[in-house]
């Protein structure tokens, strides 16, 4: 305990330093999302800018911040000055930014972004408070609240902004009290389904037995969801907290991170922090002088969305085959190796440690009656600013894609939450609260925190078909209803898309959608069918085109729609002949120009660059059965 006292002490000493001394910082975001743009390029310059010119300056490798649309970021702080951020970098823009700053004094405020106060924290992240960067201004970050400012694989930095003082309050509480601590916060579960934190914590520690277990869940399989690895790369010590936290407050013995294998990454700032946390004593045997040993490991799992579910994620840590089974038993009382088992999600445990810290009634001030906090969403899809993003439980959906995301690029056409386990909810629903039953009542999910957005060029039962094939191929076929259910509903759906159906098919995918639902096994059979349900709930018109006259009004079920050029309108202009991957246009310039059905694949790229830069009205149209779309 001694000497993590001191190293509590010389980091907050060293992190002063850092921010307060004489050397400049350069700050890189070196999450997934800013590496695949080229931040590791960009860092790479940077080292050789300062070794070249002689430039004493910190260069710090920092976690995602949440505008993905932005990255690769770099920020800058120079002595005594706000931190000033770039974006969209590129290794000869730092190159410039860099020589314009340090050799020349000029903070090239032309391509900043935002720049970034240096306030202590007080339980929520430091946002911009000057230029205009409306996707963090209209955030509220608690669990995100060291993403993008400090080094997720030094744990100092961890420590010098209130690192593991939740658990530390822990221990001064007793395991009881920090339950009734999560309690009165009214916490509920970030995996989707909301279940109060506190009665599941409560359950596993009246159990009987000295062995238990709690498991951190990053099984995460849904298509555009990326809060949970997000929050790993840029904080993973606040995960590995709120796992301490919760293994202490249910008597555990250990703990697991079951996270997807592909997470190459954020496996290896898990595992960093584990090191670390050994080295400090905070993991092994009786922790920081307590009577409480805990340990943790890393799982990796194949990416199987069905391992979302509680009992087919144990058994695959336990070596099995990911499959549901029925319950009771619940994992609270008979989980991991028939022993008590919680299991939490990324962003529950990332949680915890702000709550032991500043206290239930500090955490209850964020968001709505019985919905409080935060949740983090990866905003996606057709949306203007999508990234990683966190709001107040409450806050409207229109406040999410237009406040935040910036709406759409062309018309809103609706928004899928929950992913394929939740549902699509037309712009009638904009305006409901962000919170679990008001999502349900209109027909969807929170889900762990997807969201997609969808514009006027996407189809409805293209969507929904797309959906139902990623959780009819994810089912285990355990279980009949799901197994067969979701095939013959693909079947369907794929039918619609080729022409090939009835109006009476809509009845028959509702029917059999609604017996998936109530007949299957597990929670990935019974949400299956959700997209498609609520889709025809909100959209039906749009199946009924499908179906009647086998019309697809966004043009994307390629062999419903035949692609023209109209000769009246055409002036020979040949951007579309310029876009076109086939060669499938021909025509000389000021000329009518022709389509060759035999070569087109309809991509839609000719009828795009006509609709947006039109001479004498869009002369490239699609035709869908009996209509024409010009």
């Amino acid at each position: 305990m001694k000497n993590f006292k001191q190293r509590e002490i010389e980091a907050v000493r060293e992190w002063k330093a850092l921010h307060s001394g004489s050397t400049p910082v350069i700050y890189i975001g070196a999450a997934t999302c800013g590496i695949a743009a080229g931040a590791l390029d960009v860092s790479e310059r940077v080292r050789a800018i300062l070794e070249k010119h002689d430039i004493e300056a910190h260069l710090v490798h920092v976690g995602c911040i949440g505008p993905c649309y932005l990255e690769p970021l770099m920020d800058i702080a120079m002595p005594g000055a706000p931190r000033i951020s770039y974006a969209n970098m590129t290794p000869d823009l730092a190159e410039r930014i860099i020589e314009n700053q340090f050799l020349r004094g000029d903070p090239s405020l032309d391509f900043a972004i935002a720049q970034f106060s240096t306030n202590g924290h007080d339980g929520t992240a430091r946002l911009p408070d000057f230029f205009d960067l409306p996707m963090l201004k209209s955030q509220v970050r608690l669990v995100l609240r060291n993403c993008g400012f400090i080094d997720p694989e030094n744990i100092d930095h961890y420590l010098a902004n209130d690192g593991y003082r939740g658990i530390q309050h822990a221990f001064e509480l007793g395991p009881q009290a920090v339950i009734d601590v999560v309690r009165d916060a009214g916490v509920r579960g970030r995996g989707g389904a909301g279940f109060p934190t506190h009665k599941k914590w409560q359950f596993c520690r009246n159990a009987p037995g000295e062995v238990k277990y709690v498991i951190c869940n990053c099984s995460e399989g849904d298509p555009g969801a990326f809060m949970n690895r997000s929050l790993i790369e840029s904080d993973p010590h606040c995960v590995l907290e709120g796992l301490l936290i919760a293994g202490y407050a249910i008597g555990a013995t250990e703990g697991k991170v079951y996270i997807n294998a592909d997470y190459r990454l954020a496996i290896a700032r898990l595992e960093s922090g584990i090191a670390q946390m050994k080295e400090l004593g905070l993991l092994g045997e009786n922790i920081l002088g307590s009577d409480f040993s805990f340990d943790i490991s890393v799982k990796e799992g194949a990416g199987a969305f069905v391992c979302g579910e509680e009992t087919a994620l144990i058994a695959s840590v336990e070596g099995r085959r990911g499959m549901p089974r029925s319950r009771p038993p619940f994992p609270a009382v008979s989980g991991l190796h028939a022993k008590p088992t919680i299991i939490n999600n990324v962003e529950t445990l990332g949680t915890l440690p702000n709550i032991l810290r500043y206290g239930a009634d500090w955490y209850r001030q964020f968001g709505v009656k019985n919905n409080h906090g935060t949740k983090t969403f990866s905003l996606t899809g057709k949306v203007r600013r999508p990234g990683l993003i966190e709001v107040p439980l409450g806050i409207p959906l229109r406040e999410i894609i237009y406040g935040i995301g910036g709406g759409p690029w062309k018309a809103f056409k609706a928004v899928q939450t929950g992913g394929p386990s939740g549902g699509c909810l037309s712009e009638e629903y904009l305006d409901i609260p962000v919170e679990y039953e008001a999502m349900a009542g209109a027909g969807s999910i929170m889900g762990s925190g997807g969201m997609i957005v969808l514009d006027e060029d996407t189809c409805i039962v293209d969507l929904a078909l797309y959906f139902l094939r990623f959780t009819q191929a994810e089912s285990c076929g355990k279980c009949a209803p799901c197994r067969v259910g979701t095939w013959h509903m693909v079947t369907l759906l794929e039918n619609m898309t080729r022409g090939q159906s009835k109006p009476e098919d809509i009845t028959r995918l509702q029917v059999l959608g609604e017996t998936v639902k109530r007949a299957s096994l597990c929670g990935l059979g019974q949400t299956a069918p959700n997209p498609t349900l609520t889709t025809l709930r909100h959209f039906r018109a749009e199946y009924l085109e499908h179906a009647r006259e086998g019309y697809c009004s966004a043009a994307v079920c390629k062999e419903l729609v035949t692609y023209h050029i109209d000769p009246q309108r055409c002036n020979g202009c040949q951007l579309c002949r310029d876009v076109c991957p086939t060669n499938a246009i021909t025509g000389v310039r000021s000329e009518v120009h022709t389509i060759d059905l035999e070569r087109c694949i309809k991509c839609r790229a000719c009828y795009e660059v006509c609709r947006y830069h039109p001479q004498a009205g869009n002369a490239v149209v699609y035709e869908s059965a009996r209509r024409v779309m010009a």
